[in-house]
């Protein structure tokens, strides 16, 4: 299992640049370089290069929130791997609940995009998640699997491996409603054991599995409690450096406080997850 929390902003459309300029600048000071966590901001397009210049010589890393497949061409709008890599960006964000919504993205579109991340070497955070029409019926670990089989699996074990995983539950993305622990934790424990049964138990330890879902100072701590959540992809409470920077703090007390060892939990379809599998 990954020994290390991350822990990822996502700005989504917030922040002018000298917004994002003073952000960064100010959370560096409220963060004081104290953290066992690896550490990434997500700013819009525009304010990618700045934002890079103020994190040199610091851990944090750089999210973008979105790219394109094509390299290059006649696609008015979009942006590219090369130009997030040329940017400063190490990470980038795919899939995300709000891309399939606002803007009906495909899991085709989404396994295209994972492919150009993965050839540029971006770390792509693959979202994934449940309605709460589908978690009312049932179907939540049919939804995941369906958007991982689509999406991560038909990459190469290689790629795959490389691929960052934030579980999202749509119903509770800026709702100000989040998963219980438990309810987080049995959809990692979920997608842990798939990921073993496709790729592998070495290859699947490796991933990492973040929460995200109206994620905040108040309940870090709690949802850090489940042995499967390696870290968090959070939204409005990563928009003020002192919020984001006390969920890191908090994030990190509770992956040291939590229980080692087998853990063991009943999923939605009665099937007995535990580590060991």
């Amino acid at each position: 299992m990954p020994s290390k929390l991350l822990i990822v902003a996502n700005w989504k459309l917030h922040k002018t640049i000298p917004e994002a300029v003073r952000f960064a600048m100010d959370f560096l000071k409220a963060l004081d370089g104290k953290t066992d966590a690896d550490v990434v901001l997500g700013p819009p397009f525009t304010a990618l290069r700045s934002v890079k210049e103020v994190l040199k010589g610091s851990s944090i890393a750089l999210s973008a929130q979105d790219l394109y497949w094509e390299d290059e061409g006649a696609y008015t709008g979009e942006i590219s791997a090369p130009l997030l890599v040329d940017a400063g960006c190490s990470y980038v964000i795919v899939g995300h609940s709000e891309r399939r919504q606002h803007f009906n993205e495909t899991d085709e579109q989404v396994y295209r995009k994972l492919q150009a991340a993965l050839t540029h070497n971006l770390i792509p955070i693959l979202c994934v998640g449940e309605n709460l029409l589908e978690r009312e019926s049932g179907r939540t670990f049919q939804v995941v699997q369906t958007q991982l089989e689509l999406g991560l699996l038909r990459l190469s074990k290689e790629m795959a491996r490389k691929v960052v995983i934030a579980y999202e539950p749509i119903w509770a993305i800026g709702t100000q409603k989040t998963a219980k622990p438990e309810q987080a934790g049995e959809v990692h424990h979920f997608i842990r054991r798939f990921l073993k049964e496709r790729l592998g138990a070495q290859s699947a330890n490796g991933i990492r599995i973040l929460y995200g879902g109206s994620v905040s100072p108040a309940n870090a701590k709690d949802l850090l409690v489940e042995p499967m959540i390696d870290g968090f992809l959070v939204g409005g409470a990563s928009l003020e450096p002192e919020s984001f920077s006390k969920i890191i703090r908090l994030a990190c007390e509770g992956h040291q406080a939590r229980p080692t060892g087998s853990q063991t939990r009943s999923s939605a379809g009665g099937t007995k997850l535990s580590e060991k599998e």
